[in-house]
């Protein structure tokens, strides 16, 4: 079974694009609910079915499995909500490698980083000397998970709710 050991974060500036190569990322969902939360996903010429146990601070389980690209289309097809459309980039700080999410579509404006490691542990580590763009962690923000993204799209927020999570950390 496999544990996903993850910390989401704002990003307070565009520090981090100096060569980043983007993925475009087209996904959606066939369940939210936080119990079993069930993912389409076509990232650049691959598909995948992921399925996620409820979040538990950083750690949840999730099993993951690659599709026929055809098929993955297929589930996104029956997907409810929004789809969410990002460009990821992966961004290499130290020895650890963040992805930032820079969202497109109804959730265009927003843009979240993410630091998946092996234990725990290794935040201490990847965080003692986090690059200057790495805002506030909102890790356990329910609003800013993909699903709830799917449901409730950032171009639905309340211009107050955008704001708080567009502003620099110093302004917060």
């Amino acid at each position: 079974m496999g544990i996903e050991i993850e910390r989401k974060f704002l990003v307070t500036s565009d520090a981090w694009r100096g060569g980043a190569v983007p993925t475009l990322l087209r996904q959606g969902y066939l369940s939210t609910d936080p119990e079993r939360v069930v993912r389409a996903r076509v990232a650049a010429e691959r598909g995948f079915l992921t399925v996620k146990g409820r979040a538990a601070g950083a750690r949840r389980v999730e099993i993951e499995v690659e599709l026929p690209l055809e098929e993955a289309r297929a589930a996104l097809a029956l997907c409810k909500g929004t789809l969410i459309e990002k460009h990821r980039h992966r961004v290499a700080h130290g020895a650890f490698t963040f992805e930032v999410d820079e969202f497109l579509g109804a959730n265009a404006g927003l843009v979240v980083a993410e630091l998946e490691v092996a234990d725990e542990r290794a935040f201490e580590r990847a965080l003692a000397s986090p690059p200057g763009w790495l805002g506030q962690d909102v890790t356990d923000d329910m609003r800013l998970t993909n699903s709830a993204l799917s449901e409730r799209p950032f171009d639905q927020w309340t211009e107050a709710e955008r704001a708080a999570v567009s502003k620099p950390v110093s302004q917060r």
